[in-house]
């Protein structure tokens, strides 16, 4: 079980509800690429914020996302997972904004799971 405190909690919530806000902007006005990735990465910190120290979950990530090799832990893989989606989504042409308008909707419930589990528990 994570320990949550206060400030972090509160973070992760921000960040999780401004990053489905940005995604209804962007969907709504065809928005650019990088303020739908924008979006995503909130929504990345969200949970980065909601499972402990967001620099050193950071750093974790992106140490497993350099190498090739599979990851066993299953929120370590998601994680992982997701920052190689967000990666992705950066190199993408602006002429795939609906691409990655889904992606990040994806990406979003995802994270808006994983807070509202941790964020519960309180």
């Amino acid at each position: 079980m994570v320990m949550l405190d206060d400030y972090r909690k509160g973070w992760a919530l921000r960040y999780v509800r401004e990053a489905r806000d940005e995604l209804r902007t962007c969907q709504r006005a065809s928005q650019s690429l990088s303020l739908i990735v924008d979006a995503a990465r909130k929504a990345q910190a969200a949970m980065y914020f909601s499972l402990g120290d967001p620099s050193s979950i950071e750093n974790v990530v992106n140490e497993v996302s350099d190498g090739a090799g599979m990851v066993k832990s299953p929120v370590l893989r998601c994680l992982v997972e997701i920052e190689r989606a967000l990666q992705r989504m950066e190199r993408l042409p602006v002429s795939a904004s609906e691409e990655a308008l889904e992606e990040a909707d994806e990406i979003i419930s995802i994270a808006s799971g994983i807070v509202d589990l941790v964020t519960s528990e309180d």
